[in-house]
């Protein structure tokens, strides 16, 4: 969530206007994720919602920055530290076979059931049993592998 803008907040850099609404309502569908009732819900299921805007947030960003330069170094990393993107995740997407990472916590070898492993979501498609739908219990994920 982007900290809350103060008097001792530094003003946001110039083009920060272009994408404010765009990013007000990333924060909207956020604040409603996060007030979503988790009813009928397994424990790790209530936190994917917020977990996919985070990444389209994140993801809108790189874009804006990496493929469209459209915005500023300093607007970019204004926006990094404020919290609108995840400069992590934002880090492992620059590399190759990340491209389509989900969340940073899929490649953490350390998070899995098995020892030195990575999350089944960054199994190839190709690599699955046919007709197996896998699904992340960490963020919801389908399938990030760039292999796909």
């Amino acid at each position: 969530m982007p900290k809350i803008r103060t008097s001792r907040t530094a003003p946001p850099p110039e083009g920060f206007e272009d994408i404010e609404d765009i990013l007000e309502d990333y924060n909207r569908a956020m604040r409603d994720a996060e007030n979503e009732d988790g009813e009928g819900k397994r424990k790790a299921e209530s936190l994917w919602g917020i977990m996919r805007i985070s990444h389209t947030r994140s993801r809108y960003i790189y874009d804006l920055y990496y493929k469209r330069e459209a915005i500023s170094r300093e607007l970019y990393d204004w926006l990094c530290k404020q919290g609108y993107a995840d400069a992590n995740l934002i880090a492992k997407w620059k590399r190759t076979g990340y491209e389509k990472l989900c969340c940073v916590r899929c490649i953490q070898a350390r998070d899995m059931g098995h020892a030195g492993s990575t999350c089944i979501c960054r199994v190839p498609k190709s690599q699955m049993q046919k007709g197996q739908i896998v699904e992340c219990t960490h963020c919801g994920c389908r399938g990030c592998s760039s292999a796909d």
